[in-house]
């Protein structure tokens, strides 16, 4: 499952998340700041990437309308609020433990939501986060 990260997540989970083998690209990386949810969520269809945000509230009416319209849609994972915003290794381990999980499931109108639950020691988020 490729991703494109939503403006409200820091570029440097999509860094993180690159050094755990996952394909992710934030917003901030593409130069798309500044734009719509529903331009974003086009865009991450265009490029076959689910969305990942902590949004939950926009991009469940985008996501019904998107279908609602037969339009591409590639999936949209919501962060849980649970995790810190600024604890870029532990949400970049909480993305690569649900694509463990499900990576090879369909992702169009996918809606589904990462929690960080569960996953590995703090020694190791904070290697993936490049903190020591």
């Amino acid at each position: 499952m490729k991703l494109l990260l939503d403006e409200d997540l820091s570029p440097r989970i999509a860094e993180a998340l690159r050094k755990l083998g996952v394909d992710a690209v934030s917003v901030h990386e593409a130069g798309r700041q500044g734009l719509s949810d529903r331009e974003q969520l086009a865009y991450a269809a265009s490029e076959k990437r689910c969305l990942v945000t902590r949004n939950r509230n926009d991009y469940v009416i985008l996501t019904r309308e998107v279908f609602d319209r037969s339009e591409p849609h590639e999936g949209v994972l919501v962060v849980s609020s649970s995790l810190p915003p600024d604890d870029f290794g532990r949400i970049a381990w909480a993305i690569r433990v649900y694509l463990d999980r499900y990576g090879d499931s369909s992702t169009s109108f996918l809606f589904d939501f990462v929690s960080g639950t569960e996953g590995p020691s703090r020694t190791a988020q904070k290697e993936s986060s490049g903190r020591k």
